[in-house]
């Protein structure tokens, strides 16, 4: 059974919320709605520990909508996965006249939540949803949280057997359409492990073999 209040943490009690939910619901496998949610709780857990000041409701839809550019709805794009994600979130609170200055948040949020090293500099809605994808699905900052907190929030949003094998396949469907898009990401590994004859494109050989080298 879902919850929406774990250790004082929960999800902002507003009509924008409440259809948020229901989009992500709609349109993501069960696994995916589940793994937003949760890092949402492990974003604002996170956020609480360090005395963050974070609007809870831009980190919820920044959580929510971050994967949903890896399902079958983009199934022909040829944009980052994340891309499409933060482009989901932008038309989605445009439509219910939310302001640009915190549109952009949650749009940067989504966008950059798999780029390592910039993240953490930027706001704090930014910095926290980056922080609870990788405790999710990579465990970092682990021993961060107590068992307790661990335990209620897989509790209440359950983290499927074998999660970690299925939520590689989520990724890998969600973007072996599109392999030019994992260049210069952590992205092309999905597609290494699931495809051996999978070729990732190297910087080097794209700058030796450049116009400038064969002028």
């Amino acid at each position: 059974m879902a919850f929406n209040t774990i250790f004082d943490v929960k999800i902002p009690d507003s009509q924008l919320a409440r259809e948020m939910t229901q989009l992500i619901r709609d349109t993501e496998s069960e696994l995916l709605f589940s793994h937003s949610t949760r890092v949402y709780f492990w974003a604002a857990l996170i956020g609480k520990q360090k005395g963050l000041t974070y609007d809870p409701e831009l980190l919820y839809a920044a959580s929510m909508f971050h994967d949903i550019g890896l399902t079958s709805k983009y199934q022909k794009s040829q944009l980052r996965f994340e891309v499409d994600s933060a482009n989901a979130a932008r038309d989605f609170l445009r439509s219910h006249g939310i302001a640009e200055r915190d549109i952009e948040k949650v749009w940067n949020a989504i966008a950059l939540h798999t780029t390592p090293g910039i993240p953490e500099h930027m706001h704090p809605e930014i910095a926290l949803v980056q922080a609870g994808a990788g405790m999710d699905v990579a465990g970092r900052g682990f021993e961060q949280f107590t068992d307790q907190q661990r335990e209620s929030v897989i509790a209440a949003y359950p983290r499927e057997t074998d999660f970690a094998h299925k939520m590689i396949d989520e990724f890998y469907h969600g973007m072996k359409h599109r392999p030019a898009s994992t260049f210069g990401t952590f992205n092309d590994d999905f597609l290494a492990f699931k495809d051996p004859g999978f070729k990732r494109t190297d910087l080097c050989s794209i700058i030796l073999c450049s116009h400038w080298e064969h002028h």
